[in-house]
Formats: C-alpha cells, structure tokens, sequence
C-alpha cells in the first residue's frame, strides 16, 4: 500500500486540515523566531518608508490588542477555540477543499499564537509585520501589527465567511420571493 504508514486509515479531509495547520503552524513560529533573532524588542526596520516595517512588538491581548494583559486567559480560550473548531468541524463544510482549508488556517494560526502565549520566555504573541502611513503634518497612522498566525485567521474566517454565503452543490433554491 502506497502512501504514509502513519496516515493510513485517516480520512483525506482530516489529513488535509491537519496538514494545512501544521505548516502555518511551523511557517508563524519560523518568521516569529527569525524576528526574535534579528530584531531587539521594541524596534523596528524600515522597509518602505512611511508605509512599511518590520517590527518586534510583544501582544498580551488579542486582535488589536483588545483584552491587554490578559495572556493566560486568551490562552485558554484559544484552546478551548481548537477543541471546539475539531469537534464541530463538520458544521463547517470540511468535507469540501476549501472549508478544509480555511479550518487548517484557523487551526496554525490559532495554534502560532496559542504556543506564543505558552512559552515560559516570551508569554506575548510576537507581531512583526506592520503597515503604516505618514499624513502630510500628522502623526503615524498605522494598522495594528500582526503576524503569519493572524493572516492565516483572518483569512481562513473569511473563506468560511464565503462558503456560508455561497450555495452548496446539490441543495434546492427557494423560490423567488419566499
């Protein structure tokens, strides 16, 4: 029998969400250790000025830094968010390609900043990437910095976002003006 020993009797579309959430999982923490590397905390690189630059930012809340301070307890939601995401995710069109993808999305990126805020050293998610403007006389304007794991959140909300808003092969339309 051909194929991965270890993989044989999983179905394809497990296979796929884990293997997706895997590789986001890896790619977040390489980019987030590189940062760590290269960059002390609290600075930054320019890479096109005004609009541009890495940075090494620490986030102990979660998207824009809403809940600030509160790491351990966005680490246990992030954790109950996986469990929950698996145990439901039938109800989230994973039997089709793209709602394995969008949930192998969720799953690294939910785990990259899940072992950011477990790891003893750091107890921070590590944002790095940031988009900014200079208005003519004004202070920076900027988007709140983020990483691979957040891409691939919001990303994988989106695409679940779309499939609930597309039809689904095989189920009847209702009819016009019911």
């Amino acid at each position: 029998m051909a194929g991965n020993p270890v993989l044989v009797g999983i179905p394809s579309d497990k296979v796929r969400i884990l293997s997706l959430g895997v590789i986001i999982l890896a790619l977040d923490q390489l980019t987030k250790w590189i940062v760590e590397q290269t960059l002390p905390y609290g600075s930054e690189r320019i890479v096109i000025d005004g609009f541009f630059k890495f940075v090494h930012w620490g986030n102990t809340g979660s998207a824009w830094s809403l809940f600030r301070g509160n790491n351990q307890a966005l680490a246990a939601v992030s954790a109950i968010a996986l469990v929950l995401l698996w145990l439901f995710r039938t109800r989230f069109d994973s039997g089709r390609k793209t709602g394995q993808v969008a949930l192998g999305l969720l799953f690294g990126g939910i785990s990259g900043n899940l072992v950011d805020r477990l790891v003893p050293a750091r107890q921070y998610v590590v944002d790095f990437i940031y988009f900014h403007l200079h208005p003519r006389g004004g202070q920076e304007i900027g988007f709140p910095a983020f990483n691979v794991a957040d891409s691939a959140i919001c990303t994988g909300v989106g695409l679940l976002i779309l499939l609930s808003l597309l039809e689904r092969p095989g189920t009847p339309r209702a009819p016009l003006g019911s």
